[in-house]
């Protein structure tokens, strides 16, 4: 289950903070589906529609993220969502307990399974991982395309 710690928007604090969305969980039962839903609502707060590319790249990236979290780490996790002041970029954080580092397999085509972190690679400016103590932390950098009107 995941437990929101903080949903605030930047109109709550001083005028240059960045709206975020924070949520843990302690064991594999995170609900891919409210991460989603987080990163959906925290866009369409700033401007972007959920039915635009932006927001739908968005809520790919979270859900391979945070799967990837749950199905290889077996402990406690998090989920950071933080848009820059000008909704322009999403940083996307995600921290499992697990001390392996993610591997970009080879691609095929022909195998089922096993593309969500290339879609990611493809999606983001920036992909990285950060050893922790206790863990890993990946974070994923989303340039956010406001459409034409």
């Amino acid at each position: 289950m995941v437990t929101p710690l903080k949903d605030r928007a930047s109109d709550e604090q001083e005028p240059a903070a960045s709206p975020r969305y924070s949520a843990s969980w302690d064991t594999a039962d995170a609900s891919i589906a409210e991460a989603r839903s987080a990163v959906r609502t925290l866009l369409a707060q700033a401007g972007h529609e959920p039915r635009h590319r932006s927001s739908q790249d968005a809520q790919l990236v979270v859900s391979e993220l945070v799967t990837n979290a749950v199905r290889h780490a077996p402990g406690p996790g998090e989920l950071v969502l933080a848009l820059t002041p000008d909704a322009a970029l999403l940083r996307i954080s995600v921290r499992d307990s697990s001390p392996h580092l993610p591997a970009l397999p080879t691609h095929d085509a022909r195998r089922v399974g096993g593309h969500g972190l290339h879609l990611v690679n493809r999606l983001c400016d920036q992909l990285h991982t950060v050893a922790l103590d206790t863990g890993k932390q990946i974070v994923a950098h989303l340039r956010l395309h406001k459409p034409a009107d």
